[in-house]
This record gives C-alpha cells, structure tokens and sequence, in this order.
C-alpha cells in the first residue's frame, strides 16, 4: 500500500503530496506523513523550499471525523507517535525555509487550516475553501479563528465560519486567503517558483498580520451584531458564540493566545452533547445512501439527461426546479398551455429568488430555465430516464396515468410518483411493469428541502433504485430509502405529534402554550403554527387517510376541522389557530371559542395539568414510538435513517441528533415507562408502546442497535 504522504523534490523545492482516497482526511497515519516529511524537508540543505499540496482530487477535506466522534464519545485513542494538527500547523509557519500551500480540490476545515499556516496559498480555478466546523457542533480547532480573519478580514471570516460557506477561487483570491490562482496544470510548479521568490523576500506570517483588519471600532460591531443575531436564530447551542469568542480574544490579546483561548473553547465543544449529536448526524446521513443489496451490488447508475415531471403545481414545479438546477433537462407535462406557463412562470420565480440571494447569478438561471420544455400531451415522453409523477391526490386519476404510461415508455424509464398517501403497489400494478415503479417523496418547497424519501415497493428493482438514489444524490438531496406505507416514514411518525397537540388542547392546554415549549425544544415551529402554514384543509384530509391507516391508534381532535369549517385555513385565508393578516403569526383570542368547541364535541374530559417540560416528551416519544413500529416493520433500513428523516423533513432539532438518538440518551426504560403512564392517565391506545421499544426498555438495549 502507498503511504498516503510521499516526498517528491522539484529543482531544490520539496513537493509534500498528501494521497489518502477519498477526501485526504487528517487520519493519523496522514498526521503522522507529514510530520515526517517536514522533519526529512526541514532537515535537507539541499531544500530551498517546501510546497504543500494534494492528490490531484483534494488538498485536505478536513478532519477524520471517525477520530472526532471516537473524541466526542470518549472512547480510546491511540495517539501514541501521532503529532496534533496544530503542532504541525506551528512548523509549517515557523520554518525558515518557505511554505506554499498548492490546493487542488477542497481545502476545508483542518485542511484550509494547514494552508493558512504556510507562507502563501496558490489555488486552481476550481478550488474551494471553508471552515464548516460549526456543522459539526465545533469551532475551528487549529488557527482558523485566529489566521482567517488576519487575511480575509473580520466580517468576511466571520460570515465563512458561522455560514460554513465554501468560497471559491476567485472570492478566496479576492479576500486575500488566496494569494494567486493558476490553471491547474501550473499548480505545483507555481507554487515552487514562489517559494524559491520568498526564499529572497521577508515572509509575512498570517498570524502577525493586520493590515487587512477593519478598525477596531468596526470589528467590534461586527462580532456584537453576529453574536445578538446568534441569540435570535440559535438559542439552544454554545459553539457558534464560541467561534466569535475565539475571534476576539486573539485581537485582543494576540495571536498566540488566540490560538491557546480557541483550542480550549475547542475542546470544550467537541466534549458537548450537540457535537455529539451532530456527529452522530453526520455518520447518519452517510449511513443512509447505503442500501443492502442495491448499493453494494455492483450497478452502475445511469444519469440521465432528460427527466419528465408530470404536474406543474408547487410541488412538480418545484421539483422541476431542483432538476433543472442540477443540469437535467425537464419536460413538464400539464393539462393545458396556461398551466404550463404558470408552472414555468414559478420556475422562474424559483430561480429569481436563488439570484437576489447570491446563490445564483442571471446567466447560469437563464441556462439552466433553457432546459425546460412544456407540453399538454405525454408526448414528451420521448428516452427519458424517469418519469416523475406530482399530479393531483387522486387515486383513479394516478392509476390511469400509470397504467398509459406503463404502455407508452420503455423498459429502460423509471416511473416515479411524488404521492405522500396513495399505495404505491396500486400504482405499481396499474402500471403492468411494477419492477419499473417507485416513489420520489419530495418536501415542500422540493428544491429548497433537502430530504427525499425514496420508496420502494417489494417489486421494486434494484436498478430503477440505483439510478433514483443517483437522481437524488445529483440533486444533492439526502436520500432516505423506505418502504410501501400509509405516510411513508415521515408522515407517518409524526401523525401522533399532530393527533397528540389535540389530545391536550382537548384536556385544556394552551394551544400557544404547546407551541412555545416546541419551540424552546428546539422545532423550527409549533404543531398549530406548522398546521396554519401547511393549511387546515390540507392537514385534515391528510389526517383521515393516516387515521383511516392506523384506527387502533389513533386520536381524533375535532379542533382543526371545527376551524376549517369556519373558513380559517391558515396562512392562505388570513386565519387558522393564529391571526397572519400583518404578515406575522399573532395569537388570536377568538381560538378560545373554537377550543371550547372541539373540547364539547369531545365530550369535555377533564383538564390535566403539565409542566411545559412534559409536552415536548409527550409530543415526541409518540413519534418516538411510531418509528419504532416502523423499524419492527422493515419500514425503514436503520434507527439512524429516522433521525435523518426528522432532522431533515420535519425539522427535528439537529442538535438533539433526531429522535431516536435523543430518545436513547433518556434511556428506552424511561421512554417505555412514561407511555404506559401517559396510556393509563389519558386512557387512550395512541400510547401502547411498540414491541421494539418494549423489547429495548426490558432488555436494556439501546435503540440505535440496528445502526
């Protein structure tokens, strides 16, 4: 096996080149190359010069995050001869002989951290920067806080680090983490003739600058406003206010204390449960693209050039948009040229809205808006790849248009539905190629959400999953394969949060009140804010067809259909439980009239009193527990998929890790116990724990053994 460090000389310059497929993470045995290879070029007289550069892929992706989590956990570590990142960091930036970082690929995280420590940093045209630390529940741990904003300024560093934005070449040369940018070819070669340049010059070291600075006053402000609007937007966690401390402490006190203060506060956050809990996330989304028996079983995915959506509303327009946006050319089909161009028109809008963002610029959406094409007649079909279905909720309407399609595409297209409460197997068999048909469960807004359900019925092939997992993964969605069920996953684990906000705004909670505790969980929004912008209407027919699924237990609150029966649909007419007419959700005394309704209709049990820290765990251990019926089902692969489902399609707090990572640091025992209480005091069946929960409660295990 080749070491993944080698040392190559380049006419007295020495050519450090780091070969660890796939990303160049910092595992130990890279740590240890390099602090070989620095000792071997260091201690050569015949070294002018040292360049440090990658395989030709990537410079250095950042850090082996299996070491992190080991870290996290606290489990043992053999460091034994491995030196630390910072340490090497030091001797790149203290060595008398000049250091030029040549990067390739990705520098990111440790990775950009190395090229700061050396004496200049040359990059490809298609190179790209960032310190996405903070994804991770951490900070830069090794002079990122300290060197960056010494290059690139305090507002521009700042803005990297708390965003974890890549930059590319062209933005990093502009704010000076760049110091030139070459065609790739010249790479290597560039950054030797400038380190022989520096060999005759005075070095600047990026820690002792400041020149690129703001004026103190203005620095101030810049991390005083980042850290208020941190307190607004990220309430629940610690790191990212920890970043901008790590910042000021080095321009306050100076550079080497800085980099003292930053690898404290560090340690600190890889210690702390959200680090623990976005790790676990981050192992959990890579879990989640392997799928026993398809993944593994040596296909090639085809990716095809032309994809047809069937169905411009919000949703096929949106996931037309998210195709589009990924270079695949789209046929929309829809029922009359008016409503094609309305769909196009929202395409538009789409990309219009990624422009005044910066995500985008004018040109590359006009490109990408000229791959669409509209039609009225399925003729559109014509080699596509997929056919993606997202017309209409109704059943006999889906069926006829799966089973023409059936007859009019070839063995070769697979046919996709986009439905979120239809049987797929109906679909499936009206089709006559059943092997052919799967479902694309997109979120809305589909090219804003990164989570698509990929579901598979048991005549599924293995190809047509292949090929959607690519779909997806070319889209960059995460993919989260599941099986054929009412809901899907999703849906169907979060039906008891919704019927459970009923069941206590019946026993006399404050539906604000449930709101508010969601909120301080840490959910994006309550369940009847959620309710009001999903609409009612929506929400109620939904809720039948999932009661209708799992009658034995499920809870019927009568409030969201005496509310749409008055005419309050949400967000859409001005009105749900919350008043929008100013454009803001406000709390709305006429709700009380409506409750009192639905508590009469439900026979006005008696009120129960809860402290506020009770009804998120009320709310959640029902989702708790219906996932875990979904795992006893062969619903879903693995627990940690349900947590990336969550995290991504309901917005289940990432710092938490999903529910069923936050369910088994309570302890499944406790889990179990609370829903037999809940199912005694409420006297309903919504709270019968699930056989896999049970089974983990008395046997001790923990609920993520199926990772």
């Amino acid at each position: 096996m080749t070491h993944p460090v080698e040392l190559e000389g380049h006419d007295g310059v020495a050519v450090i080149r780091i070969d660890s497929p796939p990303v160049n993470a910092l595992s130990a045995e890279v740590l240890v190359g390099l602090g070989e290879c620095l000792r071997a070029a260091l201690g050569d007289p015949a070294v002018a010069g040292i360049v440090l550069t990658g395989n030709g892929k990537s410079f250095v992706a950042g850090a082996d995050v299996t070491r992190l989590e080991k870290i996290a956990r606290g489990a043992p570590l053999d460091v034994a001869g491995v030196p630390r990142l910072p340490e090497l960091i030091a001797t790149l930036e203290s060595s008398v002989k000049p250091t030029v970082a040549a990067i390739e690929g990705f520098a990111l995280g440790g990775g950009l951290e190395l090229a700061l420590g050396c004496h200049a940093r040359v990059g490809s045209p298609l190179c790209r920067v960032g310190l996405p630390e903070l994804l991770l529940g951490l900070i830069p741990g090794a002079g990122g806080t300290q060197r960056l904003p010494r290059l690139a300024g305090v507002r521009a560093a700042s803005e990297m680090m708390l965003s974890s934005r890549q930059v590319k070449a062209e933005e990093a040369l502009r704010l000076g983490i760049l110091d030139e940018v070459v065609p790739s070819d010249e790479l290597v070669p560039r950054a030797a003739a400038l380190a022989r340049e520096l060999g005759k010059t005075e070095r600047r070291l990026a820690l002792e600058r400041s020149d690129r600075l703001e004026p103190e006053a203005e620095w101030r402000e810049i991390l005083a406003r980042a850290g208020r609007e941190l307190q607004k937007k990220q309430p629940h966690v610690t790191h990212p206010s920890a970043c901008l401390e790590a910042i000021e402490h080095g321009l306050v006190h100076g550079g080497c204390a800085g980099l003292e203060r930053e690898r404290e506060l560090f340690l600190e956050a890889l210690a702390s449960e959200p680090a623990r809990a976005l790790i676990h996330l981050f192992f959990a989304e890579r879990a989640a693209a392997k799928v026993p028996g398809v993944t593994d079983a040596g296909l090639s995915p085809r990716h095809p050039s032309r994809v047809v959506v069937i169905g411009g509303g919000t949703m096929g327009s949106g996931i037309a948009t998210a195709l589009l946006d990924a270079g695949v050319g789209v046929g929309l089909v829809e029922a009359s040229a008016a409503l094609g161009d309305a769909a196009a028109a929202r395409i538009r809008k789409n990309f219009a809205r990624s422009i005044e963002k910066g995500r985008l610029s004018a040109a590359a959406a006009e490109q990408r808006v000229a791959g669409l094409s509209l039609h009225t007649e399925l003729d559109a079909l014509g080699e596509a790849g997929f056919v993606i279905e997202a017309a209409t909720e109704e059943l006999d309407l889906k069926r006829q248009l799966f089973a023409e399609l059936g007859r009019r595409t070839g063995p070769d297209t697979w046919l996709a539905s986009n439905t979120s409460t239809i049987d797929l197997e109906l679909l499936a068999e009206a089709s006559g190629a059943p092997e052919r048909v799967l479902g694309l469960h997109f979120f809305s807004p589909a090219h804003v959400m990164k989570l698509v359900e990929v579901v598979r019925t048991p005549r599924t092939s293995a190809r047509a999953l292949s090929d959607a997992l690519a779909l997806c993964k070319r889209m960059k969605k995460t993919s989260v394969t599941v099986g054929n069920c009412t809901g899907f996953l999703v849906n169907r684990i979060f039906m008891p949060y919704s019927q459970l906000t009923g069941l206590l705004i019946d026993r006399g909670v404050d539906p604000y009140r449930i709101d508010r505790a969601l909120s301080e969980f840490g959910m994006p929004m309550g369940p009847s804010r959620m309710s009001d912008l999903a609409g009612l209407d929506v929400g109620v027919a939904a809720g039948a067809i999932l009661d209708a699924a799992y009658p034995t237990r499920a809870y019927r609150s009568a409030l969201r259909r005496v509310l749409v029966e008055a005419g309050r649909l949400g967000e859409k007419t001005g009105a749900g439980h919350y008043r929008h007419e100013s454009g803001r959700a406000e709390e709305d005394p006429e709700l009380t009239a409506f409750v009192a309704r639905a508590r009469e209709l439900a026979g006005s049990p008696a009120e129960v009193a809860l402290a506020d820290a009770e009804i998120p765990r009320i709310l959640l251990f029902g989702v708790v527990n219906e996932a875990c019926r979904a795992l006893e089902e062969g619903i879903v692969l693995r627990p940690s998929d349900i947590d990336v489902a969550a995290n991504l399609g309901m917005g289940f707090p990432a710092f938490r890790g999903g529910p069923m990572r936050w369910a088994d640091g309570i302890g499944a025992a406790a889990v179990h116990a609370a829903l037999v209480e809940w199912r005694d005091r409420f006297a309903q069946p919504i709270f019968e724990p699930a056989p896999y929960l049970a089974d983990c409660a008395r046997t001790g295990a923990s609920l993520l053994t199926r990772c």
